[in-house]
Formats: C-alpha cells, structure tokens, sequence
C-alpha cells in the first residue's frame, strides 16, 4: 500500500449532535456535527419527531405556491391570444397606400449587405 495516499485516521473523532448529545468513534475528520443522533433519532425514541432539514418543507410550499399563481384556465389562455391576434391586425395597415408609406419610412435591407460593427 502506499502511504501517502491514505487520510489521515482519527480514533477519538468528536461527534456532537443538535440534541446536545456527544459521543467518539473512528474518522477520518477530527468533529462531526450531525442533526440527528441515536438518542434523539425518532426510530429508536419511538417518539413521532418532525425534522425538516434547513426549511425544506417551507421551501416545497413556497415553490407550489408560486406555480398555483401562475395557472391559467385554456379559456383565458385562448381569450389572451384572441386579443393578441386582434391587436396584431389593428396594426396593420387598411390601405395600399398607408402600406407604401410604411415601407418607404422602413426600407428592406438588400440580401447579402450585412453590417458588421
């Protein structure tokens, strides 16, 4: 084995948890803090004990709150882009005549003369 590939070992590792209890075993860092131990660990309290770790679960509700926000029905989906077609026709010109006007203020730019800054 090589040996300056391995970490190093730490025998008396410190583990402290957020109960507050503290115990050692074998690692390879020198403490551990760790949320949830075997003395406060739901599984071997049998006590019913919520942990939500760093506000996931007000997290969750924020996001499905944003998304319920969000949702439109298909009628106003449809009635939204009814208007925006109407809109869209409005702006065109009646005339050919208006139509030629537009065309002279803008002028098509020719195929094949790009500017390059």
């Amino acid at each position: 084995m090589k040996a300056t590939i391995h970490p190093k070992w730490y025998e008396d590792a410190k583990i402290t948890c957020a109960c507050g209890n503290t115990f050692t075993v074998g690692a390879t860092v020198p403490e551990i803090q760790v949320e949830v131990c075997y003395n406060c660990h739901p599984f071997y309290t049998g006590k019913m004990k919520f942990v939500d770790t760093a506000g996931r679960v007000d997290a969750f509700k924020a996001r499905t709150n944003k998304a319920m926000k969000k949702v439109l029905s298909k009628t106003e989906k449809r009635r939204i882009k009814r208007e925006k077609k109407i809109q869209k026709e409005l702006e065109r010109p009646d005339t050919l005549a208006e139509l030629r006007k537009q065309a002279r203020k803008s002028p098509k730019k020719k195929a094949g003369s790009t500017k390059i800054n």
